[in-house]
């Protein structure tokens, strides 16, 4: 069950991104007949196809008309039956079996791909995961080389950029940042380690090996999901509607929509002149303008509204560029609202978040 509410545009003041423009892509492989067939004589292959992104870029792949081999340590888990379900699954998805960190398995899921989307990440701060992610890498890379695959695009992550004390607040945040890894070292932020080494070891790996790389650099991702499981970017969420977060930092965080950043993977592997990390930024909040847009649509959840750090100034949204996707014709999604709003519905439908009924309800 879902419930439905009003929205108001009074989140304006919150949001600090960049302009938008509706620029026109110079490439394009969509809407006709020959690029449909084109495509359907695609095979790529999707490692941790049945994660939140990789999900959707599998659906999105499919949609396309590509051919869809699906990576996951056990194609059999319950946790990816969702993909079964997909349109075109029947006729054009299949799933393999693979470990990142076993390069026979990579080679055997890569065998005839034209290209690989390398998902597949631990999303933890166990430093014992770190080998997984930045190993796991190489062997993608090498093993995507081995098997004659054109194009590898990989999903680094907004950790590997913005986590840096000595970056000046006027910094325009773009494809040229790093975080400061001795600085996430000693604060115990291992997945930006883990994030960085890996974004820069598939660099390494890809000119070393000769093979045609972009990264795709996604913030904090939020959205509906198409699996069941829940994934720690909706958690997130979910943590301050149910009231487990008692208290919010001031702090500011950069936020993207799921669907914007599955479309950034596609454009990247679809223009072929695309190389090199791509940021995909949609819209800087402070914590307290998330709150504030999550209380206005859900008034009935006991969402916080007390700073840990009120005796401080405000943090100042950061500034960043995503002007490299959208050269590439991508147009970010502008309503954090909507996005935010179907996230919530997504959490309650799929039993992640206890439906509160409010006394009164209204529709978008």
């Amino acid at each position: 069950m879902s419930l439905h509410y009003k929205y108001t545009a009074t989140h304006k003041d919150c949001l600090c991104s960049g302009k938008r423009t509706n620029l026109v892509s110079q490439y394009s492989m969509a809407n006709n007949s020959s690029a449909e067939k084109q495509r359907a004589r695609v095979l790529v292959c999707v490692t941790g196809a049945g994660g939140f992104i990789g999900s959707r870029v599998v659906k999105e792949l499919l949609l396309r008309g590509y051919r869809v081999r699906g990576t996951a340590r056990d194609p059999a888990d319950r946790k990816n039956v969702h993909l079964q379900t997909l349109e075109g699954a029947n006729e054009r998805l299949s799933l393999h079996r693979a470990d990142v960190l076993d390069c026979d398995s990579l080679r055997a899921a890569f065998d005839g791909c034209h290209g690989v989307f390398h998902v597949a990440s631990p999303v933890s701060n166990d430093v014992e995961l770190m080998p997984v992610a930045v190993k796991g890498t190489r062997n993608v890379v090498n093993a995507a080389a081995d098997m004659g695959v054109h194009r590898l695009v990989f999903t680094s992550s907004y950790g590997a950029v913005h986590m840096n004390p000595n970056r000046s607040p006027d910094t325009v945040l773009d494809e040229t940042c790093w975080s400061d890894y001795e600085f996430c070292k000693q604060t115990g932020n291992y997945y930006c380690c883990a994030k960085m080494m890996a974004d820069k070891a598939a660099t390494e790996e890809a000119a070393r090996r000769g093979l045609q790389l972009a990264v795709v650099v996604p913030p904090m991702t939020i959205g509906p999901m198409l699996q069941r499981s829940l994934n720690g970017s909706n958690y997130y969420v979910a943590r301050y509607l149910m009231g487990t977060k008692k208290a919010y930092p001031n702090a500011v965080a950069i936020y993207a929509d799921i669907r914007d950043v599955v479309r950034a993977h596609l454009l990247v592997y679809e223009h072929h002149r695309a190389r090199g990390r791509y940021v995909c930024f949609g819209t800087a909040l402070h914590r307290s303008c998330l709150l504030r847009l999550l209380r206005g649509l859900f008034p009935h959840y006991p969402i916080t509204s007390k700073c840990e750090g009120n005796d401080k100034p405000m943090v100042r949204p950061y500034r960043f560029s995503n002007q490299r996707l959208k050269d590439l014709g991508l147009e970010f999604t502008d309503d954090m609202r909507k996005t935010l709003y179907e996230t919530v519905i997504c959490l309650q439908q799929k039993g992640h978040v206890r439906l509160i009924m409010p006394n009164q309800h209204s529709s978008l």
